[in-house]
């Protein structure tokens, strides 16, 4: 039990998600908490043994230390903290913050990100009156029971990066979750325009490298003869027109993320060296004789079928087999007509953010939903955006303003 009783409005946040962590200390700090912040569990405790808390914030999971295991020995040890968690640990019988609807609220804007996910209909479910008076427009599905606060259960699968609640996507945000915390390299696989390179960008943000670089490179993007000094860097001198050094992107993401969009672009021999360098974990920069070591967690992203390259030998299938070791699948549009309507008001509401806000007609957001969308969220937003220059001033968009691809128009 903790020495001395804990002083008002003061919380310990655990997260190893940075930028949940920063949304949530912002929320309190304007409400005059102070906002003590751990990593994992066991700096948490290592915090709460210094200094008791009034409240312990709790994400759903931690990088150190099984999540039950740490809400009970809180509650054994600090009985007199009122713990919010939001994972499915059990609480019962623990004391509640007289200031716990603060808390909530912080929660709820960490939760929410860049709002880009919680477009459903707010919903708070409580076992408890006052958590009622947290109801607002602008909040997402929150249940209170038993002094847990967690989304309900679509909504706290769905990470912020991502829209829509059909089952393939959800299942995109839990194997993110799953893998985020770990070094695993991550093969994400899916047709052009199914947000890739946002599955990246959550795995970096979900994992202990969130603080560090998230380093992009399209390796389709790049000339062949130019890429592996892209990748790897080089020296002064190294080759005609290499007036002065450059680091590669692979030395520029040390400590953090590099993420290789179109894998299944890269050339054989650059694979070869690629493959040395996930082996070793040491690189050579062009002209240089000696290696350097560098920390990167590695995650690839392709559209094209890599296990068939690797075995009509396309694609080196070492280079596969050390890619995909945990694979996620991004799903075609065309097979989420349900979640359409979301991210369609997603999308306009983004473009009333530069001009007055429009709305979609019945017949034309009828014609959206039995397109087949072959350039799936990419496409989608593209054709609302010319949709809405060719509404004009116009309040409504109409059927006549979607347009496809290079059809005539109507």
């Amino acid at each position: 039990m903790a020495a001395t009783a804990p002083r008002p409005r003061t919380t310990v946040l655990v997260s190893s998600d940075l930028s949940f962590r920063q949304r949530v200390r912002e929320t309190l700090v304007s409400l005059r908490w102070q906002v003590r912040e751990a990593a994992g569990g066991a700096e948490a405790l290592a915090l709460l043994d210094a200094e008791p808390a009034e409240t312990l914030i709790v994400d759903s999971w931690l990088p150190d230390l099984e999540i039950t295991e740490f809400v009970a020995d809180c509650q054994r040890l600090y009985g007199e903290m009122d713990l919010v968690s939001l994972g499915d640990a059990e609480l019962s019988g623990q004391t509640r913050s007289p200031r716990r609807n603060e808390v909530l609220l912080a929660v709820r804007r960490g939760q929410d990100g860049d709002g880009a996910a919680w477009n459903a209909a707010p919903v708070i479910e409580t076992a408890r009156p006052e958590a009622a008076a947290l109801r607002s427009d602008a909040m997402p599905a929150l249940r209170v029971v038993q002094g847990v606060a967690t989304p309900l259960p679509q909504a706290s699968l769905r990470l912020p990066e991502f829209i829509g609640e059909d089952a393939a996507m959800l299942e995109v945000s839990r194997r993110i979750r799953l893998v985020a915390p770990r070094t695993t390299p991550v093969l994400i696989q899916g047709p052009t325009g199914t947000g890739k390179e946002l599955v990246a960008r959550a795995l970096h943000r979900l994992s202990p490298r969130s603080s560090r670089a998230f380093v992009v490179l399209n390796c389709a993007a790049i000339p062949e003869s130019l890429l592996e000094a892209e990748l790897f860097g080089h020296t002064r001198g190294a080759f005609t027109g290499a007036v002065q050094g450059r680091t590669g992107r692979i030395e520029a993401a040390h400590g953090g993320t590099l993420f290789l969009d179109e894998i299944g672009e890269m050339p054989l021999p650059l694979q070869a060296k690629l493959l040395r360098f996930l082996e070793s974990g040491e690189l050579q920069r062009i002209g240089d004789n000696e290696a350097v070591k560098v920390d990167v967690r590695l995650v690839a992203a392709t559209h094209r079928p890599l296990a068939r390259m690797a075995n009509d030998g396309t694609f080196r299938m070492d280079l596969y087999h050390r890619l995909s070791v945990f694979s996620i699948r991004t799903p075609p549009l065309a097979g989420r007509v349900r979640d359409i309507e979301e991210l369609v008001g997603h999308f306009l509401a983004r473009l009333s953010e530069r001009s007055a806000a429009k709305s979609l007609s019945m017949e034309a957001r009828a014609r959206l939903e039995a397109y087949p969308w072959p350039g799936n969220v990419r496409e989608l937003e593209h054709v609302l955006e010319r949709a809405w220059i060719l509404a004009e001033e116009r309040p409504e968009i109409g059927v006549s303003e979607i347009e496809f691809g290079e059809e005539e128009p109507a």
